[in-house]
């Protein structure tokens, strides 16, 4: 993608932003297309453009860096957080963008320190062996909730949904929990904790009975680590266009 130089706003026709860009040109160097850039003007999210006596759009560079540190903000948050960023910049509100900043990379590395968390207990976890089973080992539904911090209501919606099913000595008596159901819980618990959906579970929970349980937990934390870094840096990348686009005096 091209680069352009550290630019102000217009300030007449020696400014590096007087160059005027067609729409598709903005498209191609934002990696837009041209009826996207379109939805960006739209959407408040670029600065406004001004039209030729014959209505044509008068584009500058300014508008380059909009939609590109739009693109990268979404990626690193989502678009309604990156809409309201870039409307506090064309609102001449820059004061606001270092708390809407932090507080992304807040939720970042909490996200870091979760899934941080959950590879523990998960590890610690997996590894501990479940031994005969005896009816003293077993656990009642109000015991396990107290026991992992939940409600009761949250174990029976995993138990509808097949994450961490409870067993019953005949149909309609007390919910209860063998010591293999309640490591499962503790895994379900952990792995929620550190945001991972229902669906997402139910994919992965099927396997953790198996020799390889571990490495799909691994697995999926490692690939979640690895979506957190890329948001990370879509931040910086939006940090950098942003900054373009003030120049050095905002």
């Amino acid at each position: 993608m091209e680069t352009f130089s550290v630019f102000d706003h217009d300030q007449g026709a020696g400014s590096r932003n007087s160059v005027v860009l067609r729409t598709a040109e903005v498209a191609r160097l934002s990696g837009y297309s041209v009826q996207q850039v379109r939805n960006l003007e739209r959407d408040g999210v670029l600065p406004p453009v001004p039209r030729t006596a014959s209505g044509y759009r008068v584009y500058r560079r300014s508008h380059v860096w909009a939609a590109r540190a739009y693109r990268a903000l979404a990626a690193g948050t989502d678009p309604m957080e990156a809409k309201t960023i870039m409307r506090a910049v064309r609102s001449d509100e820059p004061a606001r963008l270092p708390a809407l900043f932090d507080a992304a990379h807040a939720r970042l590395d909490r996200e870091r320190r979760e899934t941080a968390g959950a590879r523990a207990a998960a590890r610690a976890i997996a590894g501990e062996p479940v031994g005969d089973v005896r009816a003293a080992d077993t656990m009642t539904i109000s015991e396990l909730a107290q026991a992992l911090g939940v409600r009761t209501s949250t174990l029976r919606h995993w138990d509808a949904v097949g994450l961490v099913v409870a067993r019953r000595a005949a149909p309609g008596r007390a919910r209860h929990y063998l010591p293999g159901d309640v490591r499962l819980a503790r895994l379900v618990r952990a792995l929620r904790q550190a945001g991972y959906g229902i669906e997402t579970l139910r994919e992965l929970i099927p396997r953790l009975a198996g020799a390889h349980a571990w490495a799909d937990i691994e697995a999926a934390l490692t690939a979640r680590d690895a979506g957190i870094d890329a948001r990370s840096r879509a931040l910086l990348e939006a940090a950098a266009a942003l900054a373009v686009l003030l120049g050095p005096a905002r």
